[in-house]
């Protein structure tokens, strides 16, 4: 029997922590957290009507940061991180809750900084600098909240 008065309301997703090697800290935007399932698909002789499709494997998107430059600290992990010398890191992105309690958390396997790219710059806006930052993994796992 449903509890009256127990409702369950959407996460805001304004409000998030990412912990990867140098770029852990805040960012004002995330995106890419995504997983796609290849398919194979089998046309069978003789069966006209449709065609086999067949799961194959998972693959992960590219995790997009970007947040307003604050200093030549991540450009600098980024540039280190060349790639005969890239040791990649666990890393986490964590969603919370309206008072800072954490919800869900993204653990990346292996991650490590794929580009970073600077802000476009223009002397006719007063906009912020924003640098953007990716990052590659080899595979996700999410932990929190069962619903």
């Amino acid at each position: 029997m449903a509890e009256t008065g127990k409702r369950t309301d959407p996460l805001t997703a304004f409000r998030f922590k990412v912990s990867i090697g140098q770029a852990s800290g805040g960012f004002s935007e995330c995106s890419g957290l995504a997983v796609d399932t290849e398919i194979f698909e089998y046309a069978e002789g003789g069966r006209n009507e449709s065609v086999h499709k067949l799961p194959t494997r998972h693959k992960q998107g590219d995790i997009t940061l970007k947040r307003g430059i604050v200093g030549a600290k991540l450009w600098n992990w980024c540039l280190k991180s060349s790639p005969g010398a890239m040791t990649p890191t666990a890393g986490s992105i964590e969603l919370q809750d309206s008072s800072g309690k954490t919800v869900l958390t993204w653990n990346l396997e292996r991650a490590f900084p794929k580009k970073i790219q600077g802000p476009d710059m223009n002397a006719g806006q007063s906009a912020v600098a924003v640098e953007t930052l990716e990052i590659s993994h080899h595979g996700l796992t999410v932990s929190g909240k069962e619903e």
